[in-house]
């Protein structure tokens, strides 16, 4: 059984094919929809209430919890500093 891929990471293989910078934004933005529901839950929030805090409408707030959906910084610095938390980005 032979495989170019046989040894490679999946990055490499993600490289190959020419996905992988997309494939880490959308994991990327996943995660961070995930980290904005879960404090939700924690806070007691609906999307109602984290909406009002937001300063925003019920279906931006939708959009941003929308892995697939495209969110500005603006908008996820938004929903942080509503939950108590500080948006930090990084080059690396």
């Amino acid at each position: 059984m032979s495989s170019q891929h046989f040894g490679s990471s999946f990055d490499d293989f993600l490289q190959e094919e020419g996905i992988l910078e997309e494939v880490e934004i959308a994991a990327a933005k996943r995660v961070l929809a995930w980290e904005i529901e879960q404090l939700m839950k924690a806070q007691g929030l609906n999307k109602s209430k984290m909406a009002e805090l937001m300063n925003t409408s019920r279906s931006s707030l939708s959009r941003l919890l929308d892995p697939e959906a495209d969110v500005t910084l603006s908008t996820l610095e938004k929903a942080a500093n509503s939950l108590g938390r500080k948006l930090r980005v990084e080059l690396v």
